[in-house]
């Protein structure tokens, strides 16, 4: 509860303009546009040089850059309102950042289009994390998505899956191990890696690595999943969701259970990718032991008793991550991956009022999950779990119920647009929980503020510093600019008007 006080203001949603986190996250964005930028300037300096390259590579080169600075603008557009779209000075000329202060889109979607027009669907020297033809499709139709442009949007993702280059990987886990790092269900890829004298790693993973227990590498022990994320992995004993959070059961959990005392994790049927994602006592956490729940949380008054899971590396993985840990660590983070398009699309698909289509392409990522080898290690124990744990690893690890929608035309929640919706959402929410984009996704469906107050309402009791917070729609759909880069650039970079 002591540490790291601006990441609590953060999360109970009372950023002001003075929170360095703020820059941090504006100073990442704009550092990466503008080496964008200089590969730009470099790029057409060399071409009107005596040594050009190759005109063919030059457009790659120019595809490549454009497509990064699209990418980071939207990393930027994503937590501020309005951002300064900056290109070069060859390519703004006596345009002033000023004159354009809005989302930038119309800036993203120029350098993504320049990107899918010039870039080949194969990536240069088959370099896995470049951007190819079909990275720029997809971030092109997640900026539609975002501005609820359904129609564009459609064109890029139909183009995506009839191209047949991409499908779902036959194990969920594929998309967040090491071993499995790039494969088919991959569009765009960040690749991690260290070495003994340089690592290349998301940064924020260690700051959601366990603090305590064999697994810990150095985390922080931040970012801890909620009671309310938990209890909507639950399904019916026909394997569906419950959709509607007013009919979900309470689930048990062990908070304020020490590790040493009686619990017995709960026998609710559930969907299998509950475990693949929320670290949770009684369950083995990615070949390092069965959870024993208190001993490896680092405050479970502060924040519960969960921790995730998709951040860290298995213990099979060690010696892919042997001079990386903790903050260090050498895992790839799956930036945008084909379950994304098949979920966006169906979302599509109901706005055109296709809800057999819709229902088919939530079915793929269901299917998927259900097929998928769910986590062994039923324990039997109930308490010691960290020095005596009885467990029967040729059983699940719980009870997993997970079916598909039934087939049938008309039936709930494929009935009619705002069920289907409803059922998108949560599939969306299951197949990319602790990923990074939930309160986006709240954002441009538009029930930010009601489900978040919900949720608020719901862990209370769970994680203390929720105490008194509130969100409050328009003041905290967006994070304020940082009074540093206002009082930098006074007349050119103005505070959001909620500010």
């Amino acid at each position: 509860a002591g540490d790291q006080a601006n990441y609590n203001l953060l999360e109970k949603y009372e950023a002001l303009p003075n929170n360095p986190y703020l820059n941090e996250r504006w100073t990442l964005c704009y550092d990466g546009i503008a080496r964008a930028n200089v590969t730009l300037q470099f790029l057409w300096q060399t071409q009107a040089g005596p040594t050009p390259v190759a005109d063919a590579r030059a457009k790659q080169i120019e595809g490549e850059a454009k497509f990064l600075r699209a990418w980071f603008h939207m990393q930027a557009n994503k937590i501020f309102e309005k951002i300064p779209y900056i290109k070069t000075a060859e390519e703004l000329g006596d345009i002033l950042p000023q004159d354009v202060p809005d989302a930038g889109w119309d800036g993203i979607e120029a350098d993504l289009q320049y990107a899918i027009d010039n870039l080949s669907v194969d990536k240069y020297n088959g370099e896995k994390g470049r951007a190819n033809k079909y990275a720029a499709m997809g971030i092109k139709a997640q900026a539609h998505m975002y501005q609820k442009e359904y129609p564009a949007a459609k064109l890029l993702l139909d183009a995506i899956i009839t191209s047949g280059v991409f499908e779902l990987a036959p194990e969920y886990t594929w998309n967040m191990d090491m071993t499995h790092e790039n494969n088919i269900e991959s569009i765009f890829e960040l690749q991690c890696s260290t070495t003994a004298t340089a690592a290349a790693a998301v940064h924020g993973s260690g700051c959601n690595f366990h603090q305590k227990g064999p697994a810990s590498c150095g985390g922080w022990g931040f970012y801890q999943p909620s009671q309310n994320l938990f209890e909507a992995f639950q399904t019916t004993t026909a394997g569906l969701p419950v959709l509607d959070p007013a009919l979900r059961d309470p689930l048990a959990s062990d908070m304020n259970v020490g590790s040493g005392d009686d619990f017995t994790p709960t026998n609710h049927p559930l969907d299998p990718r509950v475990d693949f994602i929320i670290a949770r006592r009684g369950v083995d956490f990615l070949g390092w032991g069965i959870h024993p729940g208190n001993d490896w949380i680092r405050e479970q008054p502060n924040g519960g008793p969960y921790m995730t899971k998709i951040f860290m590396h298995t213990k099979a993985e060690q010696s892919l991550n042997a001079n990386g840990s903790g903050f260090s660590n050498g895992k790839n983070y799956r930036t945008l991956r084909y379950a994304s398009i098949l979920l966006w699309r169906a979302e599509c698909a109901i706005v055109d009022g296709d809800l057999d289509y819709a229902r088919e392409l939530v079915n793929m990522i269901r299917n998927r999950a259900k097929n998928s080898t769910p986590v062994m290690g039923l324990c039997t124990s109930t308490k010691n779990l960290e020095a005596s744990p009885v467990v029967d690893y040729t059983q699940p690890a719980a009870n997993y119920v997970i079916e598909p929608y039934p087939d049938v035309t008309g039936q709930y929640p494929f009935d009619n647009a705002a069920n289907a919706l409803l059922a998108v959402q949560n599939e969306t929410r299951l197949e990319f929980a602790t990923a990074n984009h939930r309160f986006f996704d709240l954002r441009r469906w538009g029930i930010l503020a009601t489900t978040l107050n919900a949720y608020i309402q719901d862990d209370i009791g769970f994680r203390t510093f929720l105490q008194g917070a509130v969100f409050t729609p328009g003041e905290d759909d967006y994070w304020p600019i940082y009074q540093g880069v206002i009082d930098l650039q006074k007349g050119i970079i103005e505070q959001d008007s909620d500010y």
